[in-house]
């Protein structure tokens, strides 16, 4: 039964004046179970119809069956699936991967076979075993003798069960000894019922065949049958019981270890690969991390005004010259709004500046009148001593808390309490020391003194003019209706509108607007840092291609579909960006830990969404930048990838 036919099969090459008849008008019929050889010298074609034979070239004209299927109407996918499942190579130069021991090259045409891992390290090992090879599973191809690795060759093509063998000067490359010893194989391989195909110009390597066909200047001259002895096939047939599902889940799992083992062999370029996307994700989250960590920063220090709260200001707002001359708001003002049921505390504020003086130490100070709620109001805290209480403040009693820059700069290491200092030429009894607030930004090294409003009005300033008034309203209302509503109660008070108000949530919504829009612009920039990245990966993956073009040959000779190399090398790109996402942000995490144990101002935080969003960005830089290469490392024609050195 023919299991090869070829019908005027011809080979061009070139075109135009320079178009080349490499094989012309080729009749040939090869029966399953024969032993073929193919002679003839360098150039004459026996290696151009032999590559046509293995699906790994095309011919120009003419027809091709293999088991009676024409080869020309199927595609690059089913050609491959041919070379996986039915055709064994063994080259002249053995072309066995560096980088695999003798096991993993024996087995890989299994891998795009669809076979599971220990199924095909049980098959590589027994055909290790059968050409007494077990002892040189883990040795790579360059600690392996000619012969050996010619052996190892022959294994891999057998270990799918290959029924078609062929064989290009499998001993050209070959001492005398080690060339029978292989010649013995192909012979029993024969005798096993392989049908095999020997490409040679030895007239005594040719001599094995049961037929032999010359060939010159691309034409059968002679076909020569010296007995017919057809061995009836014992292939083994291997069944593949997975679903497709499993199928690709498989080969992405094989994709991923073939490209990891990639990356382990070529560590220095994988390095120098990942270095931009390494500083590209670690620039993002660092970004994002400083811009959480000084936007929470900045939210503390405005919480020290308090939540829900709404000052009040003489003017038409910040930067009006003429507020100075507006003397409007009074205390009967705050008195009225203390009443209002969403208010939860109110302060009115009297500003001045003057001399504190205390034994024989004086400083130039700020003096602020507050009420009762003051330190509710403005969300701020004793370290030592008490706030002032209701009667003090109505019989304006001279009392007054201090801040810790008065504390050090007037009392230094010792107890301000119970003291008595003079502002302005009035006494006043120290009993309460303010606790230091962690600013964010340039310290405050002003001197600040707080006393009751009341004092503040008649006995330091002589006068009833209040500078604002702070209203911290209650929780549960909506800090911008009651904003609204003081407003309305305050022109109907005044009889126009000759005061502006800073609702502390409009200015927290502000200033995080702010920070999140530098967060973004600078992440933004950083962003660049990955699409550079990228390209570089890109720029690697096309030399890696380039320089890895004989291995792509071998992968497709042995039955590599188009999909499966583009998914190796897409893989590969992927993994190499994921890994420098995943080294960034651990350097990232590095800095940060250094960063937040050096620096006191503010922490930087790190936000899970980042990181997660980062590996995202690694990842399609990988896919997007990746793709290219990939898709033309299996747009690669199979001989030609082979000659490549």
């Amino acid at each position: 039964m023919k299991i090869i036919e070829l019908k005027e099969v011809n080979k061009y090459f070139g075109v135009g004046n320079n178009k080349i008849c490499a094989l012309k008008n080729i009749n040939l019929s090869v029966d399953k179970g024969d032993f073929v050889a193919i002679m003839g010298q360098s150039g004459s074609g026996k290696s151009t119809l032999m590559n046509i034979l293995g699906c790994l070239d095309s011919f120009s004209s003419g027809s091709y069956k293999i088991d009676g299927i024409e080869v020309a109407n199927m595609d690059k996918n089913a050609q491959a699936e041919l070379r996986c499942r039915t055709f064994g190579f063994i080259f002249q130069k053995y072309n066995l991967l560096t980088s695999l021991n003798a096991l993993e090259n024996i087995a890989l045409p299994c891998i795009y076979y669809g076979m599971n891992d220990k199924t095909r390290v049980e098959k590589a090992k027994k055909l290790l075993s059968d050409f007494e090879l077990e002892n040189r599973s883990d040795n790579k191809p360059n600690e392996l003798s000619g012969g050996q690795q010619q052996r190892v060759s022959i294994a891999r093509a057998l270990i799918n069960g290959a029924e078609i063998i062929l064989a290009d000067e499998p001993t050209g490359a070959l001492d005398s000894k080690s060339g029978e010893m292989v010649m013995n194989i192909i012979k029993n391989l024969h005798k096993k019922g392989h049908t095999v195909i020997l490409v040679t110009h030895d007239k005594n390597i040719a001599s094995y065949a049961n037929r032999i066909i010359e060939i010159k200047d691309g034409e059968i001259i002679s076909d020569t049958m010296k007995n017919s002895v057809l061995h009836k096939a014992q292939k083994e047939r291997l069944i593949d019981k997975k679903s497709r599902f499993d199928y690709i889940r498989y080969q992405i799992y094989e994709s991923f270890k073939m490209s990891l083992k990639a990356v382990k062999t070529h560590k220095m370029r994988s390095l120098l690969t990942m270095l931009g996307i390494i500083i590209g994700i670690a620039s993002v989250v660092s970004v994002v991390a400083l811009g959480n960590g000084s936007k929470e920063k900045i939210m503390e220090n405005l919480n020290s005004i308090g939540a829900n709260t709404i000052i009040i200001f003489p003017g038409k707002g910040f930067g009006d010259k003429e507020a100075s001359k507006i003397k409007t708001l009074k205390i009967s003002d705050a008195k009225i709004f203390s009443k209002l049921s969403y208010v939860d505390s109110i302060s009115p504020n009297i500003a001045a500046q003057g001399l504190i003086i205390y034994k024989n130490k004086s400083a130039i100070s700020s003096l602020d009148g507050v009420s009762a709620e003051f330190l509710e109001v403005n969300n701020k805290k004793l370290q030592i001593g008490r706030k002032f209480n209701v009667s003090e403040v109505e019989t304006a009693a001279a009392v007054a808390i201090i801040d810790q820059n008065t504390q050090k700069e007037i009392f230094g290491n010792n107890s301000a309490l119970g003291e008595i200092v003079i502002f302005n030429r009035q006494p006043l009894k120290i009993i309460g020391v303010m606790a230091q607030e962690d600013n964010f930004g340039p310290p405050d090294v002003n001197l600040n003194i707080y006393t009751p409003y009341t004092t503040a009005m008649y006995k330091v300033l002589g006068n009833h003019e209040i500078s604002s008034i702070t209203i911290k309203v209650s929780d549960d209302i909506n800090s911008y209706l009651a904003e609204s509503d003081l407003t309305k109660i305050l022109i109907a008070l005044h009889g126009k509108k000759d005061f502006f108000t800073m609702n502390s949530d409009s200015v927290r919504k502000m200033v995080e607007s702010i920070a999140n829009t530098m967060t973004i612009l600078i992440s933004s920039i950083a962003v660049i840092a990955l699409v550079v990245g990228g390209i570089g990966v890109m720029n690697i993956m096309l030399v890696s291609v380039t320089e890895r073009t004989k291995e792509i040959g071998i992968r497709m000779a042995i039955g590599a579909k188009r999909k499966n190399i583009l998914q190796q090398f897409l893989t590969e790109a992927v993994l190499l960006c994921l890994m420098g996402g995943i080294v960034g942000i651990l350097l990232t995490m590095l800095f940060s830990f250094l960063f937040n144990n050096f620096i006191d101002d503010f922490k930087m935080i790190l936000s899970l969404d980042a990181i997660l969003i980062a590996l995202f960005f690694s990842m399609t830089i990988g896919i997007l930048f990746g793709y290219m290469p990939a898709r033309n490392a299996s747009n690669l024609n199979p001989i030609e990838a082979l000659a490549r050195d």
